[in-house]
C-alpha cells in the first residue's frame, strides 16, 4: 500500500471515528430527559422559540440547534480532510451566528413597525370618526395596514375576541414588540380612552409628533454618519498597522511579547484603545 493510500485511509478513518464519537456523546447525553445536557439543550432551543414566536416565525428551536450541530460536524470533517484555515473561527461563527441573526431580525422588525406607526394612528383615527368603539376600529383597519403592524393588530383583535380586554391586548402588543415609539402610541390610545375627549384628534396629534421625531432622528443620523465612519476607520487602524508591520518587517513586534514590560505595554495600549472606542461611541450615540 502506498503512502498516499495510507494517508487517505487514515483521514477517512479519522472522520469515521470523529462522527461516531460525536454521535455517541450526543446520544449518551440526551438519552435521558432529566440529564444536565438535555436540560441545557431544551433551554437553548426554547430560547430561540421565545424570540421567534413574537415575530410570527414558527421554526422549531431544535431545527436551528440541529443545524448548528451539523454545521460544526461538517467543519470538523473538512478540517480533518483538507485543513480548513481558521476553523475555530468558523465554529465560533456557527455558535453565535443564529442568535445574532435572530436579534438582527427583531431589530429590523421593530424599525419596520415604527415606520408604520404614523399610518396606523391615522387609520385608527379615521376609523374612530365613524365608530365609537376602539375594538371595532382595530378590526376595520386590519385591511388597510401592511405587515408587520398588521400581524400585531390582528393578534390583538383575536385576543379581544377570546376574552381579553383592550388594555390587556395593547399591553401584550407593547411587550411583544419592545419599541419605545409603539409604547408611546399605545399609551396615547389607552390614556385618551380613559380620560375621554376627542380621541381621533389625540391620535392625529400623536401621529404628527411621531412623524416629527422620525424626521429629527433622520437628521441626527445624517449628521453623525461621518463621525461614525471616522470611528470605524480610526478604530481599525491600529490593527491594520500591526498586520502591515508584521508582514513587512517580520519580527519587528516580537519585543512586545518577549518580556513582562512588553506585555504591560500591550495591555495598556489595548485598554486605552477600547476606552477611546467606547468614549467615541458614547459621544455619537444621540437619542431623541
Amino acid at each position: 500500500m502506498s503512502v498516499t493510500s495510507l494517508t487517505e485511509l487514515l483521514r477517512w478513518g479519522s472522520v469515521l471515528l470523529l462522527g461516531l464519537g460525536l454521535f455517541g456523546v450526543a446520544w449518551s447525553s440526551t438519552a435521558v430527559d432529566s440529564s444536565f445536557v438535555w436540560r441545557l439543550w431544551t433551554r437553548y432551543t426554547v430560547s430561540f422559540e421565545r424570540k421567534l414566536r413574537p415575530m410570527f416565525i414558527w421554526t422549531p428551536g431544535r431545527v436551528i440547534g440541529l443545524g448548528q450541530f451539523a454545521a460544526v460536524f461538517m467543519v470538523l470533517v473538512a478540517e480533518v480532510l483538507v485543513e480548513v484555515p481558521f476553523w475555530p473561527l468558523w465554529i465560533l461563527i456557527i455558535a453565535v451566528g443564529p442568535a445574532m441573526y435572530v436579534e438582527y431580525m427583531r431589530r429590523e422588525r421593530v424599525k419596520a413597525i415604527e415606520k408604520q406607526l404614523d399610518g396606523f394612528l391615522l387609520a385608527l383615527a379615521n376609523a374612530l370618526k365613524s365608530t365609537p368603539s376602539i375594538g371595532a376600529g382595530f378590526q376595520s383597519i386590519q385591511a388597510v395596514i401592511q405587515p408587520p403592524m398588521q400581524q400585531e393588530v390582528e393578534l390583538a383583535v383575536k385576543e379581544m375576541k377570546v376574552g381579553s380586554t383592550l388594555d390587556q391586548a395593547l399591553l401584550h402588543m407593547a411587550a411583544r414588540v419592545g419599541s419605545h415609539q409603539l409604547d408611546s402610541a399605545l399609551s396615547s390610545i389607552l390614556i385618551g380612552r380613559q380620560v375621554g375627549g376627542n380621541l381621533p384628534k389625540v391620535l392625529e396629534t400623536t401621529s404628527q409628533t411621531l412623524r416629527e421625531m422620525a424626521r429629527l432622528d433622520g437628521v441626527i443620523r445624517t449628521k453623525t454618519a461621518e463621525g461614525k465612519m471616522q470611528l470605524w476607520v480610526i478604530g481599525l487602524m491600529p490593527l491594520l498597522l500591526v498586520v502591515l508591520f508584521n508582514s513587512g518587517f517580520p519580527g519587528y513586534l516580537e519585543t512586545l511579547t518577549a518580556s513582562i514590560a512588553g506585555y504591560t505595554i500591550l495591555i495598556m495600549a489595548a485598554g486605552m484603545w477600547l476606552a477611546g472606542l467606547l468614549a467615541a461611541r458614547k459621544v455619537l450615540s444621540i437619542d431623541i
